[in-house]
């Protein structure tokens, strides 16, 4: 590995080498306003040339279109990348509608749907994407052990579980990784998903280390920041009294960045590995961008370490968020603790 590369570490037990932070590529299609995809191409390989190799996508972003985006780029480093999708969220032409499907028919057609989008045979680690309480775990959790069996999937994950469902899960099949949102303003899964995944050995991916783009501090008022194609323009922490509290929550992560000579997202990204680190856990964020110089910019974040006061500084923000992280929390981990 050369040194201008990120690190690496083990994807679960016994799992592939991977960079350190990972890409999100959901906003390359979908939910965050319109998309260079020129630009977006560029910065995955830029990505893969930082020594980025876990490359996250899912069959609900921009309906099959993200996987289909990208496509061309797993074909062309096929060997070089570690591939991860995810189904269970359903969707039709109702632009409102979003169900969850774990039923093991469900499962057996979204694996293939997923491969035939991404013009691959296999997929690197599949996750469950949400949970659906009126399936039982062992069933899902079977059906995608089977995947495994089949050929067609290497590793499996679980994304917005409870430390029980982990445990439950993993006594079925070994869990490779867990996928849940985490950062300086979310930090529920410390009650119990990351406990078990530590004593499972489960790697943990957080999504939305950067709370969407609000810890980037370029946010203060959404409906004045964000374009209509936004979705963040209807989440509770970016508007109205919301947005404002949590802007100034920013106060110390903007005075530690200052003090390194770095950015607000790299002091939030810091953040995400040194609290990992306190509880003896592998993580591997996925902060997602579609540009280049925020991709180099992220991955820059790996090599910040902040002090025990600085991170003492940090510590009191998630209790004061103002708002929940979507208007509707019901499929998260945290409606079933």
């Amino acid at each position: 590995m050369t040194d201008n590369k990120i690190t690496t570490v083990e994807l679960g037990n016994g799992g592939p080498q991977v960079g350190v932070q990972g890409l999100g590529c959901m906003g390359m299609s979908e939910f965050y306003g319109d998309t260079d995809e020129s630009a977006a191409r560029e910065t995955l390989e830029t990505a893969l040339a930082a020594g980025v190799t876990l490359f996250d996508t899912a069959d609900v972003y921009g309906r099959g279109a993200n996987e289909t985006f990208l496509a061309p780029f797993v074909g062309a480093h096929r060997g070089e990348i570690t591939l991860a999708t995810k189904f269970a969220i359903e969707r039709t032409d109702d632009p409102q509608y979003r169900g969850v499907r774990n039923d093991p028919a469900y499962i057996r057609q979204a694996v293939e749907d997923s491969l035939r989008r991404l013009n691959t045979d296999v997929i690197d680690l599949y996750y469950m994407h949400r949970r659906d309480p009126a399936v039982p775990l062992a069933e899902s959790v079977g059906a995608m052990a089977e995947l495994v069996r089949q050929g067609k999937v290497k590793q499996l994950g679980l994304s917005e579980v409870t430390g029980a469902e982990l445990r439950e899960a993993y006594a079925v099949h070994p869990i490779a990784a867990l996928q849940s949102e985490w950062s300086l303003f979310s930090r529920d899964v410390e009650r119990s998903a990351v406990p078990a995944a530590v004593e499972l050995g489960v790697t943990f991916v957080p999504y939305s280390p950067l709370g969407r783009g609000f810890l980037t501090g370029a946010f203060t008022d959404a409906a004045k920041d964000l374009s209509d194609g936004d979705f963040r323009k209807y989440q509770p922490r970016f508007t109205g009294d919301n947005a404002k509290t949590n802007a100034a929550l920013l106060e110390p992560v903007h005075k530690i960045a200052a003090a390194h000579g770095a950015s607000a997202a790299q002091v939030a990204l810091a953040w995400v590995q040194q609290r990992a680190q306190v509880h003896g856990l592998t993580v591997v964020p996925i902060p997602g961008t579609r540009k280049s110089s925020r991709l180099l910019e992220n991955v820059a974040a790996t090599r910040l370490t902040l002090t025990a006061e600085e991170l003492a500084l940090l510590e009191p923000i998630a209790g004061q968020v103002a708002g929940d992280r979507y208007p509707d929390m019901s499929s998260t981990s945290a409606a079933r603790e």
